[in-house]
């Protein structure tokens, strides 16, 4: 092209030589298994956060999934639901600031040792009003206080054993029926956490008060929490015993969003973004840093190359977010040619990762976004070297996705739409710093199979990926990144890689 001093300057675009590729395209070759190498023994935890060579990262995970920032995928549900699994949901962003902020309050209240009442009613309010209540909190064990708040002094306790709807009118005063604060069982300010535990278990409680001198209610402990952590060994939980959660942000109202989701509780943070080498998620840094400083804990992304990687660790990003187009419901690529294949994206991005550790002494997680078809591929993608995994489609086929559950052609569904979508319209996350609207869709709005519940199907996924771990002699996520070899296979390898050559017996009529 014609340069400015009017000669003849001859350039072209950078061509890389080998294909991006996807993770179908890879398999692992087993290493050897020594006797202790088994699924039982095999740990995922992993870093969330940036941490300095020596140290252990302020966050770290018990399982390596987050949930996606998405509408159909991320809300308080999945947050609670994922945080028992060990992992953690980033509420979506696409909503207002006050709705984001009050579903990560409701995380932050669900679970813990120690928990502020949020279902509090006069004495003088109806059995309708108790009714209405449950019906709005889901919770059945309602605090009777004089003054119907959360630290008024305790007069009693409406359980569900307190009343009958069919025998009564519903005009009944709350203090006809309630469970009266003489006959209740209560511990003072001063209880530890296993001395509530201990006194639920030797009355044989549902919950237990935590009341001051002056009989004002403090916190409810209750059994179902005690049993709840017995059924979720790997819970994630911060300092206080309440359930992680993430939430997401924009580039663009980060200074109001980031102070309301502080407050409400949020533990770490997540820029929303197809595409993060961009001077907004520099600046969005920045200012997360210069307002928190350390104590705020922000990922960014997305980026699909060594440069992009270092350009945001440089910027502060305690975690870098990897994969541009390779989502089920992200057309990103035909819309604009835009991406790289998911499995070089993360081998390069990786390999940046480790250099970067090398030369500052600072390891900077990377976050494998997208791409994941197979369970099979989380295993690929972490032998690659993603040290923990975005996932969309994934969590939308389950039950506590926010999506409605539909009948399509006779089978159940699951609605699931992209942020980039005409349904979501999240213009932030594809802003370019033009006008405030999407110009045109980088996702579509589709459904995906009913799958029922996280926890089991999770423990399926997971115990796939703890058996493929332990085919390649590991039993940490370090050693599998150690330890993998990985192979090209062939078009025609893939097809041998399934059934072949045979009649299935779910494919026959019986005759």
């Amino acid at each position: 092209m014609p340069s400015a001093g009017g000669g003849m300057e001859l350039t072209m675009a950078y061509i890389y030589e080998e294909p991006s590729r996807t993770f179908s395209e890879f398999l692992l070759v087993p290493g050897y298994s020594g006797v202790n190498c088994t699924p039982a023994n095999v740990s995922l935890r992993c870093p969330l956060v940036r941490f300095k060579n020596g140290e252990t990262p302020s966050l770290q995970m018990n399982i390596p999934l987050v949930s996606a920032i998405m509408q159909a995928v991320s809300d308080d549900k999945m947050a609670v639901a994922l945080a028992k699994e060990g992992g953690v949901s980033f509420i979506f962003c696409s909503q207002s600031i006050e709705e984001q902020a009050a579903m990560v309050a409701r995380v932050k209240s669900y679970k813990a040792g120690f928990v502020t009442s949020d279902s509090n009613i006069r004495p003088d309010a109806t059995l309708r009003d108790i009714i209405a209540l449950k019906e709005k909190t889901g919770h059945s064990t309602i605090a009777v206080t004089d003054d119907g708040t959360s630290s008024g002094r305790l007069l009693g306790i409406v359980a569900s054993r307190d009343y009958r709807v069919s025998r009564m009118t519903g005009d009944e005063r709350v203090a006809e029926f309630m469970t009266p604060i003489e006959k209740l069982v209560t511990a003072p300010a001063s209880t530890a956490l296993h001395e509530a535990n201990d006194i639920i278990w030797e009355h044989k409680l549902n919950a237990l008060p935590i009341i001051d001198e002056n009989g004002h209610l403090l916190y409810m402990v209750f059994r179902k929490d005690y049993e709840s952590h017995k059924e979720n060994p790997l819970e994630l939980l911060d300092d206080d015993k309440k359930y992680v959660v993430g939430a997401g942000i924009n580039t663009r109202d980060y200074a109001e969003r980031i102070p309301a989701l502080m407050e409400a509780g949020a533990d770490i943070f997540c820029i929303d973004s197809s595409e993060g080498y961009t001077e907004w998620q520099k600046l969005t840094l920045e200012w997360a840093r210069q307002h928190y400083g350390d104590k705020i804990k922000i990922g960014a992304g997305n980026v699909v190359d060594a440069d992009g990687f270092r350009f945001l660790a440089d910027c502060g990003a305690d975690f870098v977010k990897v994969g541009i187009g390779g989502g089920a419901i992200c057309i990103t690529r035909e819309q604009k040619g835009i991406g790289r294949g998911q499995a070089t994206a993360v081998i390069e991005v990786a390999r940046a990762r480790d250099e970067y550790f090398a030369e500052t002494g600072i390891y900077v997680p990377i976050c494998s976004d997208g791409g994941i078809v197979h369970d099979y591929h989380m295993a690929l993608a972490l032998a690659m070297g993603a040290d923990f995994l975005m996932l969309g489609r994934y969590f939308a086929r389950f039950d506590e996705a926010p999506s409605m559950r539909v009948s399509v052609g006779g089978s159940y569904m699951k609605e699931y739409w992209g942020e980039g979508s005409s349904r979501a319209r999240n213009w932030q996350r594809y802003d370019l710093g033009g006008s405030d609207k999407l110009t045109f869709e980088e996702g579509v709005d589709s459904y995906v199979p009913y799958a029922g519940g996280i926890k089991e199907n999770i423990a399926l996924t997971l115990g796939k990926v703890r058996s493929t771990m332990c085919n390649c002699g590991a039993v940490t996520l370090a050693e599998l990144q150690k330890r993998a070899r990985l192979t090209l296979v062939s078009a025609t390898s893939i097809v041998e890689s399934g059934a072949h050559d045979v009649v299935l017996k779910e494919n026959t009529l019986n005759v």
